[in-house]
């Protein structure tokens, strides 16, 4: 009973231990996904609205490094989300005159007040 109790132990700190250093790596670098998706959801965007080729064809366009993000398309509003799972995402809308434009971040003000 007592090596079952050490191994459930172990077995729990390795968990921890895991989820903590994935925490980490994630917090250290949310910046560059966040700029990483954010440059897809444009890239996304071009490619399927201005490009006339398949959601599924523009992973392409994407630079060494982006395996992670995911494409996602909304047709009725013309708007492209790309986005790494529980961790960053950011939206390009099409606008026929603009081209493709980010969607604002929803806790960035519109201006900011000294």
């Amino acid at each position: 009973m007592k090596a079952r109790h050490v191994l459930l132990w172990s077995l729990l700190a390795l968990v921890l231990i895991a989820g903590g250093a994935a925490y980490a790596w994630v917090r250290s670098h949310r910046a560059q996904l966040e700029l990483g998706v954010g440059y897809a959801a444009r890239v996304g965007c071009g490619c399927r609205y201005m490009g006339g080729r398949a959601l599924a064809d523009c992973h392409k366009d994407f630079e060494p490094g982006m395996e992670p993000i995911r494409l996602s398309e909304n047709a009725a509003t013309r708007t492209i989300t790309a986005s790494v799972p529980l961790i960053a995402s950011r939206s390009a809308r099409y606008d026929p005159v603009l081209g493709c434009q980010p969607k604002p971040f929803a806790s960035t003000p519109l201006a900011v007040r000294h």
